[in-house]
C-alpha cells in the first residue's frame, strides 16, 4: 500500500525523467556513449592521484631523473615519456580533466546565451528579434577558429578560460535560432494567452513557460556543444595557441609533433589522438540518443523497422 501511495505521488516531471531516461538506455548508441564518458569522467577524477603518489608524475613539472628522451611503454611509465622525461599516462589523464573543463563550460555558456537570446526574441518578436537575430546572423558566419588564431596572433598565447569564453561568446547562434522557432510557436499556445490574461508579466511568462518547454532541446544541443569546444581547444593547442601552462590532449600533440616525434613515437602520439576521437564520439551517440528521447517519431520509426 505504502509503495503504491509513493507511485501516485510521484510528481509529473519525475515520471517524464523516468520516462524519457528508459527510452534513452534502450538505445544503444545511449549506453555506449555514457560508457565511454564515464571511463574519461573517471580519468578526470584520477588525474589527482600521480603527482600525489610520486612528483616525477606531474604532468607538467615532473621529470624522471633517469630518464633524459623519450622512452617507450614500461611498468615504471605505462605509456612512456615524453621527450623531457615526463608521465605521458599522467598527461592523459590531465588532459581528461581539461577536456572536461573546457568542453562543459564553454558549451554551458553557449547554450545559456542561446537559450536566453532565442527565447527573448521569439516571444517578443519585433524590433527585439530582429536586432538579435541579425546580431546571430553576423556573429554565425565568423569561423571561429580563425577568429580565435587572429586574437591569439595579436594578444599572444591565451590561457584557458579566455579560449573558453571565446568559444562560447562565437557558440551561441546556432542555438538561440533554434530556440526562437521553439518561442514562436509556444507563444500561440492557449497557456500562454491564459498567464497573459491572468496579468503575468513577460518576464514570468519567458522563464516561468516558455523556459521548461526548450530547456530539453537546450540540452541536446549543448551534448553537440561539447564536441565542438573540445575539438577547437585541441586544434589551438596543436596550432601553438594553446595555454602553455595547460597539459591538454592538443598540447600533447603540439609537443610530439615540434619535437619531431611524430612518427616515431606512437606510444605518445596515439592514445591523445585516441581520446580526443572517443570523447567526442561519447558526447555525439549521447546527443543522438537524447535526440531520440525528444523526437517520439524516432522511436516510431526504430520500432517499425
Amino acid at each position: 500500500m505504502k509503495g503504491d501511495k509513493e507511485i501516485r505521488h510521484r510528481p509529473h516531471w519525475f515520471e517524464q525523467f523516468l520516462e524519457g531516461w528508459s527510452v534513452f538506455w534502450q538505445n544503444p548508441l545511449g549506453k555506449i556513449g555514457v560508457t565511454l564518458l564515464g571511463i574519461f569522467a573517471l580519468m578526470a577524477f584520477s588525474s589527482f592521484i600521480p603527482p600525489l603518489v610520486n612528483p616525477m608524475y606531474h604532468p607538467m613539472t615532473g621529470v624522471d631523473p633517469e630518464i633524459y628522451s623519450s622512452v617507450g611503454p614500461s611498468a615504471r611509465h605505462w605509456l612512456g615519456t615524453d621527450f623531457m622525461g615526463r608521465d605521458i599516462f599522467s598527461q592523459l589523464l590531465a588532459g581528461a580533466r581539461i577536456a572536461f573543463m573546457v568542453g562543459v563550460s564553454a558549451a554551458f555558456m553557449s547554450i545559456f546565451l542561446g537559450t536566453a537570446f532565442g527565447m527573448i526574441a521569439g516571444y517578443m518578436g519585433g524590433f527585439v528579434d530582429t536586432l538579435l537575430m541579425r546580431l546571430a546572423d553576423v556573429i554565425m558566419v565568423l569561423p571561429t577558429l580563425l577568429v580565435v588564431l587572429i586574437l591569439a596572433s595579436l594578444f599572444g598565447q591565451l590561457n584557458i578560460w579566455t579560449i573558453v569564453l571565446i568559444i562560447a561568446l562565437f557558440r551561441w547562434p546556432g542555438v538561440s535560432r533554434v530556440i526562437r522557432s521553439q518561442a514562436l510557436t509556444l507563444k500561440q499556445r492557449p497557456f500562454i494567452e491564459a498567464a497573459r490574461v491572468a496579468g503575468a508579466s513577460h518576464i514570468r511568462i519567458i522563464f516561468r513557460h516558455i523556459m521548461p518547454n526548450v530547456l530539453p532541446l537546450a540540452f541536446l544541443y549543448m551534448t553537440f556543444r561539447v564536441t565542438a569546444a573540445i575539438i577547437i581547444e585541441a586544434a589551438l593547442a596543436f596550432l601553438g595557441f594553446g595555454d602553455p601552462g595547460t597539459v591538454s590532449w592538443g598540447m600533447m600533440l603540439q609537443w610530439v609533433w615540434k619535437t619531431g616525434h611524430m612518427f616515431k613515437a606512437l606510444y605518445w602520439l596515439l592514445p591523445p589522438g585516441i581520446c580526443i576521437s572517443l570523447i567526442t564520439l561519447s558526447f555525439y551517440m549521447i546527443g543522438r540518443a537524447m535526440d531520440e528521447v525528444l523526437d517520439p517519431r524516432l522511436r516510431r520509426e526504430e520500432t517499425a523497422r
